[in-house]
């Protein structure tokens, strides 16, 4: 499991991304899609149209750094309503259940962006 420090903020693009982009392509859609900056220090979840892989782009001391989760059998579930079309902020707990519970749920206007 992730250990991640308490300052950093997830954040988990709401549209499929194409899963053949590597770090340079998904930094581009942090810039430009979820118009945030991809070397703040924070964690950008991606996910593709099939739903059975994720990609974690975030940024260390070093440089660019992308973790990758494919699924051999089913998918990842995740259900968001009333989310901004550029993504949204994950708590720790909820890419921690992402993650092992392979489910994701949300619902309502308390969404923060």
């Amino acid at each position: 499991m992730l250990k991640l420090p308490a300052d950093v903020k997830i954040f988990l693009a709401n549209e499929p991304c194409d899963m053949r982009r590597q770090m340079d392509g998904l930094a581009a859609l942090v810039r430009s899609g979820m118009n945030r900056d991809p070397e703040s220090g924070d964690l950008y979840i991606f996910r593709n149209r099939r739903g059975d892989m994720l990609k974690a782009l975030f940024v260390d001391r070093h440089g660019f750094c992308m973790l990758v989760k494919r699924l051999s059998k089913g998918t990842f579930r995740i259900e968001v309503t009333g989310a901004p079309t550029d993504g949204f902020e994950l708590s720790a707990e909820e890419l921690a259940r992402l993650l092992s519970e392979l489910s994701f749920t949300r619902r309502g206007p308390s969404l923060t962006t």
